[in-house]
């Protein structure tokens, strides 16, 4: 009987560690031009530019932080950004941020959305960049 308990409770112990180390949880958002904006006014979303710095210097979402997708210390730069809290990310089209969101939310982050057509298509729908 101990031992039918003992392995019935390590059973139940691998698959809830085993199912909270997987985040099946997260969810990867595309958003429009309009979406991200609203986010951007009413919450705190961590907004991160995945372009290149030159890209980035160029002009650049306000309240961006940059982290190069294609930087070789991307991972431990992604590291130090917030899990537990919403993020934003963009790239110039589309395709970085899209490859960043998939690695983000295998590296645990519970949300994260991501800006469809990327920094152009905010350009074209007439937002405000800075430099």
């Amino acid at each position: 009987m101990k031992l039918t308990s003992f392995l019935l409770l390590s059973f139940l112990f691998l698959t809830t560690y085993s199912c909270k180390e997987t985040n099946n949880n997260a969810t990867i958002e595309l958003i429009t031009v309009e979406e991200m904006d609203s986010l951007l006014d009413i919450s705190k979303v961590q907004l991160i530019d995945v372009r290149t710095p030159e890209e980035y210097a160029e002009g650049h979402i306000d309240g961006a932080v940059n982290i190069d997708f294609r930087d070789k210390n991307f991972e431990a730069l992604v590291a130090k950004v917030d899990k537990s809290k919403p993020v934003a990310v963009y790239c110039g089209r589309g395709g970085r941020s899209g490859k960043c969101s998939s690695y983000m939310k295998k590296a645990g982050f519970t949300k994260i959305y991501d800006l469809d057509g990327g920094l152009t298509e905010w350009k074209f729908k007439g937002k405000k960049v800075v430099k």
